[in-house]
């Protein structure tokens, strides 16, 4: 069948919308019609060569949609099914799934090849073989995907909410809850307040943190984050310093928890001198792969007890977190409608990138048209 998608041919290259072929889903694999992709910034990443990706690639790795076919051997999903997309897929039975440390299933090692298992590429177009971003490719009206990606999802969940518990929402929550370990009467600090961020901040407010203080240079992002938790907002984590001080009495932040668009040594040098003894510093916000982003006092680290850890899906587990997180936003704990700034077709998805890299949108998501 035909497909219509946002393809990134080459680095640094505007996203080109093709209309490409797409193979009937084989052994182990579904076919999904996407209703929804989020806008992520780990797209951007790849398109403009921060991550080095195999490309063509069509993009999108937030995703939601409905299972349209299976292949021989699916047992996790059926037709009709209604499912968010994992960026991460998760096997079940690798050393990491079978640990409970799904985010860093084995599966996980092809997601910038963005070829399905056995090499295998479901997308051909005029160049050939084209890989899927994070093994999905959701700015595509459908997909041939790993059954391992989908998690089926309550019918009555409306999807362009949903959405964006496939990438976004566990990543900031999860770094909040999961990685930093944040509990009640805490102080947090979340330095970049975008579709990561501003889940990081509904978390570390949900886990009970006593202070939730946002670092962002543009208001509009500081206003987001004081209506969904915040405490406290202020454009630098340098302007942040004397009321963080004076409300931990000088004992300073638990934790750091570091979502900026570009990860930078400046950003995590700043992360670190906010924490205090025992503190954390997660690490969640990307750059190019080998850049070298950390340059401390390891001295400071040993003798203040301090610790830097990395951060992936917000360290959850895709088949009982989406499920979970999307219960919370059932309930009213967790906003996912809030964090929507604007909706976009599939032929707007650059002007959707232009207004992310503007700090226009906490975050836009993509609606699917089909005839």
């Amino acid at each position: 069948m035909k497909t219509k998608a946002a393809v990134v041919y080459e680095p640094g290259a505007r996203i080109e919308i093709e209309e490409l072929e797409l193979d009937k889903p084989r052994e182990g694999e579904v076919l999904i019609r996407y209703t929804h992709a989020g806008l992520c910034h780990s797209d951007v990443h790849v398109a403009h060569g921060d991550l080095e990706a195999r490309l063509p690639m069509v993009l999108g790795h937030e995703g939601a949609g409905i299972i349209e076919e299976v292949g021989p051997g699916v047992t996790r999903v059926k037709v009709g099914d209604h499912v968010v997309c994992s960026f991460i897929p998760n096997c079940g039975n690798c050393r990491y799934c079978a640990n409970g440390q799904q985010s860093i299933c084995d599966m996980g090692a092809t997601i910038l090849e963005g070829y399905l298992p056995g090499e295998r590429f479901p997308i051909t177009g005029p160049r050939g073989h084209y890989g899927a971003m994070c093994m999905l490719g959701t700015f595509s009206q459908y997909g041939v995907i790993h059954q391992n990606s989908a998690v089926k999802v309550d019918d009555d969940l409306p999807l362009d909410k949903a959405v964006l518990v496939g990438c976004g929402v566990p990543t900031g929550w999860g770094a909040a809850v999961n990685t930093a370990e944040v509990k009640a009467g805490q102080t947090v600090m979340v330095v970049g307040v975008g579709g990561i961020g501003i889940n990081a901040v509904q978390g570390a407010a949900m886990a009970g943190a006593k202070n939730v203080i946002a670092i962002d240079p543009l208001p509009n992002k500081r206003e987001k984050a004081m209506e969904l938790g915040a405490t406290h907002a202020f454009a630098s984590t340098d302007e942040a310093m004397e009321t963080l001080t004076n409300l931990t009495r000088g004992q300073m932040a638990d934790s750091a928890i570091l979502t900026p668009g570009l990860m930078t040594s400046e950003i995590v040098a700043g992360g670190f001198h906010a924490v205090g003894k025992g503190g954390v510093v997660v690490l969640t916000g990307l750059n190019k792969v080998m850049e070298e982003t950390i340059k401390l006092p390891g001295t400071i680290m040993t003798l203040y007890r301090k610790q830097l850890r990395g951060s992936l899906f917000g360290d959850c587990n895709p088949t009982t977190d989406i499920p979970k997180i999307l219960g919370l936003y059932q309930s009213g704990d967790i906003k996912l409608d809030e964090i929507i700034t604007k909706t976009y077709t599939l032929d707007e998805v650059n002007e959707g990138y232009d207004a992310l890299l503007n700090g226009e949108n906490v975050r836009g998501v993509v609606i699917h048209e089909h005839s």
